[in-house]
């Protein structure tokens, strides 16, 4: 990606950056503009879960069932499956400050109509359109910073502008659920509609030019990539990690209300917990990632199994329900800013199609995922059903993340013969 940077195998058998002086490989300072992506991310991450704080509202108001109103988020999830890789190859020639600026413009447009929205078709739409640009900005965001930071600190850099969306876990998702209780739940989606057209000044000022020299690309050259049995790999392993946590995380409102037993005014509070340990995971696994990867990855997936299997058995206790969700986001969401990282790089020549497919993956996980849990509630095990699809689900990343290292470790052996 830069010149000044030689490429080197690692004992885990994944390319390595290391600055050709033979200094640290990590740099200290990431440039500004990742951290200017990273609040881009925290609006989009904010108007993917904020409908899970607002789904009794949302439900109330538009007199459909919960499971019904949770449509808002599987909808948003399909928009981004389709339109990540979609938008990438659309934008193919298009420089990237343009595209951000763009996606950033759809965005505020589609929270205008669900403010405005009266029906329930009218307001799925609208979230699919926003969906679409969301996914646009946030594969392109992913490849500016792993372009900006180079490869010693991809990762790195990668889990910085994924933790704009943790980080809106914590603030804007909590704050989301505030406002919606004391304004209406429309409130959230004005406020995000100004702030989409706010940030589109600080991309403009901050994220660079594309230089003459870039090379010509095409849609062909891009799906080249596809051949690559290691990409498979970890976008299996981006959709089952994310479908395990967000199929729980969907429905977290009724489980700790109708079993835990919390008021529903202290739910948000757990919004915040869940989203504190989301950021911490997602800030500590792209360090991590940049060091080992593979073990990375392997013991995230299996803690968060453990976890949303302990979530189904001890559900009716509100202190360590808590707790556990609260290390649902730590551990369940770590590991991906190093599995996109992995992905970019095993996408070799066409990174932003390796992002996108990402973005696509996760949001199958998600869609595929909140769809089964909400099927559940109407089953034996009720507001306790999306917990145990999750665990299932979040037990399958343990397949790809295992086959990644034990291939990983193959190249390794190889290379030192």
């Amino acid at each position: 990606m830069r010149g000044a940077v030689l490429q080197k195998s690692d004992d885990t058998g994944v390319e390595r950056g290391v600055p050709s002086d033979g200094s640290s490989p990590t740099p200290a300072r990431l440039p500004v503009v990742v951290y200017v992506l990273a609040l881009g991310t925290f609006l989009m991450g904010t108007t993917e879960f904020v409908v899970a704080g607002l789904l009794p509202e949302i439900a109330g108001d538009l007199q459909v069932s919960v499971a019904r109103a949770g449509l808002m988020i599987t909808v948003f999830a399909v928009g981004m499956i389709v339109g990540a890789p979609l938008m990438a190859m659309l934008t193919l020639r298009l420089p990237a400050r343009w595209t951000l600026v763009l996606a950033l413009g759809v965005f505020a447009a589609g929270h205008v109509a669900v403010a405005l929205g009266t029906g329930f078709m009218t307001l799925l739409a609208a979230r699919f359109l926003t969906a679409l640009a969301t996914g646009a900005f946030w594969a392109v965001a992913n490849v500016v910073a792993t372009r900006v930071a180079g490869p010693a600190a991809s990762s790195r850099a990668v889990g910085v502008v994924g933790s704009g969306a943790m980080l809106a876990n914590v603030v804007g998702v909590p704050l989301g659920a505030f406002a919606g209780q004391l304004m209406g739940w429309r409130g959230p989606f004005w406020a995000l509609a100004a702030l989409g057209v706010a940030a589109t000044a600080l991309i403009v000022r901050h994220v660079p030019h594309e230089g003459g020299g870039q090379r010509a690309v095409s849609v062909r050259s891009e799906l080249a990539a596809l051949r690559s049995g290691r990409l498979w790999l970890a976008l299996a392993a981006c959709a089952t990690t994310t479908g395990g946590v967000l199929s729980t995380y969907t429905y977290v409102a009724p489980l700790l209300t109708g079993r835990t037993g919390l008021a529903a005014g202290l739910v948000p509070l757990v919004l915040v917990g869940f989203g504190a340990g989301a950021l911490a995971g997602f800030l500590l696994g792209g360090r991590l990632g940049d060091v080992r990867p593979h073990a990375t990855t392997v013991t995230a997936a299996a803690a968060t199994a453990v976890i949303l299997l302990g979530v189904c058995l001890l559900g009716g206790s509100a202190v360590p329900t808590v707790a556990l969700i609260a290390l649902l986001g730590f551990f369940g969401l770590g590991a991906n800013p190093v599995l996109i990282s992995l992905a970019v790089r095993y996408a070799g020549r066409a990174p932003t199609l390796g992002s996108a497919l990402t973005v696509s993956a996760f949001n199958l996980g998600t869609a595929v995922g909140s769809w089964a849990a909400g099927l559940t509630l109407d089953s034996a095990l009720g507001v306790t059903g999306p917990a145990a699809v999750g665990t299932a689900v979040a037990a399958l990343t343990l397949i790809p993340t295992t086959l990644i290292a034990l291939a990983g470790r193959r190249r390794a052996v190889k290379n030192r013969l």
